[in-house]
């Protein structure tokens, strides 16, 4: 009955161990990364190592010299990004990410810091934002603007030398008339005429 007891409980350690150990081997998240940062919001991201049985996620949200904090855990799913909401603007946070297998958690990542940005540097961002979007589409305007004026030369320079090239063809193509006139006036000129006394003396 002990040697029953003894094996049971060893397999029960040897069990544990298994899970441990397959614990440890899972790795913690890499890149961890803050974007769309916001007033109110943030979007962490992160990358996992090719492999690791990742069932789930955990993230930790935590303020600055502020012992509360946020757990948010998201299982069965394969994202790779979280969003993080009711943020206070102007303040320091630090975020850790899990990853999550069947036989537990991987480490903590490497902490990332961040801070939320003031109200007023936000609309002042999205004022600069705005200009410089005035800007590129009043650029592209004149770009445009520029780009018809030099279309409308072209068209009228190709016009102008079209006009040019009928005109010396019809030129072209009346010379030989020209030519031949001139030689038929020519002939005639040099064909001379009976003398009027002549006539006269036959009659005689």
């Amino acid at each position: 009955m002990e040697k029953t007891v003894l094996s049971a409980t060893l397999l029960v350690l040897s069990c544990l161990g298994v899970s441990l150990v397959h614990a440890d081997s899972l790795s913690a998240p890499l890149n961890v990364t803050i974007k769309e940062l916001k007033v109110n919001s943030a979007v962490v991201t992160w990358d996992i190592f090719e492999g690791d049985p990742v069932i789930g996620f955990a993230i930790t949200q935590q303020k600055k010299d502020v012992h509360m904090l946020r757990f948010i855990q998201e299982v069965n799913t394969t994202t790779r990004s979280c969003a993080l909401w009711e943020l206070e603007e102007d303040t320091e946070y630090i975020v850790h990410v899990q990853s999550i297998s069947l036989s537990g958690s991987s480490p903590p990542s490497e902490p990332v810091r961040f801070r939320t940005p003031k109200e007023a540097e936000k609309l002042a961002s999205n004022s600069a934002d705005e200009v410089t979007i005035q800007q590129v589409g009043q650029s592209a305007q004149l770009r445009a603007g520029e780009l018809i004026i030099i279309v409308v030369v072209l068209i009228m320079w190709a016009g102008v030398i079209a006009l040019f090239c009928r005109q010396y063809d019809i030129i072209k193509d009346n010379e030989p008339n020209n030519n031949k006139d001139k030689a038929k006036n020519s002939s005639e000129c040099s064909t001379p005429e009976h003398p009027t006394g002549g006539l006269l003396r036959s009659k005689v």
